[in-house]
């Protein structure tokens, strides 16, 4: 399990002794720089491994971006911040999350919503709304357009797609056993797993 506290806020948590093997590690995020560290026996957010994709985050500055030219617009003052919004639906589809009644699992995690620089997790309800706001055309240009942002460095990059194929003799009758190329059991059915 991965304990995360934001810096300057250990006074909030009471503090354990790290054995020594336990190292401890200091990552810049959108939400400043958070104090990250391995523990079995301690609680601590799910979403550990968050500290290190809100740093990539932070150096590519696409959050920050995505949030500024979305096309969510507010007009209360009342209304809650465009960036707890956006972040709110990012951390829910970080998740897993495929219902919006799942948001409220989000609740309870005080950490993950420091890291990405939000002042809190919006309702289901406020998501729900604010995202029914945003325009259809407008909204799919935007995301689209950030898509393409996080892939374009790769379409200029000159790079080779490496294939390996494995294949898994089988024995029985499996689902999607074909014969085929099997050097180690010629004739007999297997699988043929393509990585890229």
């Amino acid at each position: 399990m991965m304990e995360v506290h934001p810096m300057g806020e250990a006074e909030k948590h009471p503090q354990k002794a790290i054995p020594a093997a336990v190292q401890t590690m200091i990552v810049d995020t959108l939400g400043g720089r958070i104090q990250v560290s391995w523990d079995q026996e301690s609680a601590a957010t799910p979403m550990g491994q968050m500290v290190f994709f809100a740093a990539y985050l932070e150096t590519t500055g696409l959050f920050d971006t995505w949030v500024e030219e979305s096309p969510l617009h507010y007009t209360s003052p009342n209304a809650p911040q465009k960036r707890d919004v956006l972040g709110t639906w990012f951390l829910s589809i970080l998740a897993g999350h495929r219902r919006y009644a799942h948001v409220t699992g989000l609740r309870s995690d005080g950490v993950s919503p420091n890291i990405l620089g939000m002042g809190k997790i919006v309702s289901e309800d406020a998501l729900r709304r604010a995202l029914g706001k945003i325009p259809e055309a407008e909204g799919t240009e935007w995301m689209r357009k950030h898509l393409f942002k996080s892939v374009v460095a790769a379409c200029q990059t000159p790079w080779i797609l490496d294939i390996d194929t494995t294949v898994k003799p089988l024995f029985g009758h499996q689902e999607g056993a074909e014969v085929g190329y099997n050097p180690h059991k010629p004739g007999r059915p297997s699988h043929a797993y393509h990585a890229y």
